[in-house]
C-alpha cells in the first residue's frame, strides 16, 4: 500500500480517537497485579531470548512487505477506545459506540482504562529500549516515535489493551470467542511489525492483561457494567 493511502487510514482512525484515559480507572496502578512481581524481567541482550527477539523484529519488517497486514499494523497503532470498538465491532458484527451500544461501550471504557493500569508500573521500573530506537530505524506509525523514545517497552502496553478487549469481548459473545481471540492476537503482534515492540513485550503483555481482567472481576462495580453490557448485547443479536 502507498504512504498516501496509510496516512488516509490512520487519520481516519485517529478522527475516532476518545480520551481513553479522561475518566477515572476502577482500579488504580497501586491495586493491580504488578508484573514486576510474578513475571521475569526482559532478556538479557545476551540471552537467546534476546536473538529471538531479533529474529521476530526481523520477521514484522518483512510482514510490512504485505500491503494488507502493514495497513492492519498502522490501523492497530492508533490508541483509543473507538478504534477498539471500530476493530472487533466488526469481529462481532455491530456497530459498538457510545451511541448505539452504551453499555457495552461503557464496560470496554473503563474496563481497558482500568487494565491499562497493570503495565505502568513494570514499564516504569524496567524502562527497556524499544527496537526501533535499539536499531535506529524508523516505525510505520512515525507520529508516535518521539515520545515513546522515553516510555519503556516491557510490556506492551497496546497488547494489554487489545488482549483485555479480547477477552472481555469473549466473555460478552462466547459463541465468537475463537474469532474474537484470533483478532486480539494478531493486534498484539500488529507491534512487532510496528517496530514499536519485541516480541517479549508482547509475551509478557498478554500474561499481564490476563491477571488484569481478573482482578478487574473482583470489583463489584465492573461487574455491573458487564451485566449490563451482556443484557445489551443479548437485546441486540435477537
Amino acid at each position: 500500500m502507498k504512504k498516501a493511502s496509510l496516512l488516509v487510514v490512520a487519520l481516519v482512525l485517529v478522527g475516532h480517537l476518545s480520551a481513553l484515559r479522561a475518566q477515572q480507572p476502577l482500579i488504580m496502578k497501586e491495586q493491580m497485579p504488578n508484573a514486576v512481581h510474578f513475571l521475569p524481567p526482559p532478556p538479557d541482550t545476551a540471552s537467546a531470548a534476546f536473538r529471538y527477539d531479533q529474529s521476530q523484529y526481523r520477521w514484522g519488517l518483512d510482514q510490512r512487505k504485505d500491503s494488507t497486514r502493514l495497513a492492519i499494523a498502522v490501523g492497530d497503532a492508533v490508541w483509543s477506545i473507538d478504534n477498539i470498538c471500530h476493530i472487533f465491532g466488526g469481529v462481532l458484527g455491530l456497530e459498538l459506540s457510545a451511541q448505539a451500544t452504551p453499555a457495552i461501550y461503557r464496560m470496554l471504557t473503563l474496563g481497558l482504562l482500568t487494565t491499562d493500569q497493570a503495565g505502568k508500573l513494570p514499564k516504569d521500573h524496567y524502562m527497556r529500549t524499544r527496537p526501533y530506537v535499539y536499531y535506529g530505524e524508523p516505525t510505520i506509525y512515525p507520529g508516535d516515535e518521539e515520545w515513546l523514545r522515553t516510555n519503556g517497552s516491557y510490556p506492551s502496553g497496546h497488547t494489554i489493551l487489545g488482549w483485555s478487549a479480547a477477552l472481555l469481548l469473549t466473555e460478552l459473545a462466547p459463541e465468537l470467542a475463537d474469532t474474537i481471540l484470533a483478532r486480539g492476537y494478531m493486534y498484539g503482534q500488529s507491534r512487532v511489525i510496528a517496530g514499536y515492540h519485541w516480541q517479549s513485550d508482547v509475551d509478557a503483555a498478554r500474561l499481564v492483561a490476563s491477571a488484569a481482567v481478573a482482578r478487574l472481576h473482583a470489583d463489584p462495580a465492573f461487574r455491573k457494567l458487564m451485566k449490563k453490557a451482556r443484557r445489551e448485547y443479548k437485546r441486540l443479536r435477537k
